[in-house]
């Protein structure tokens, strides 16, 4: 399955990339993470996302 995954891949000029503003939720409300100051933004790519295994 990682081989079909690996040939998927596209390749982007980066002409055609546009900005992709990240939100994340910090005391009750929506924030950009860009936004955030230095130590915040450390703090925030160091979390640990859950991801959820379905039991179908």
């Amino acid at each position: 399955m990682k081989l079909k995954e690996q040939a998927l891949e596209l390749k982007l000029d980066n002409s055609l990339r546009t900005k992709c503003l990240v939100y994340t939720r910090v005391m009750g409300y929506h924030r950009p993470v860009e936004s955030f100051n230095i130590g915040k933004k450390g703090e925030h790519k160091q979390r640990k996302h859950f991801k959820e295994n379905c039991g179908c």
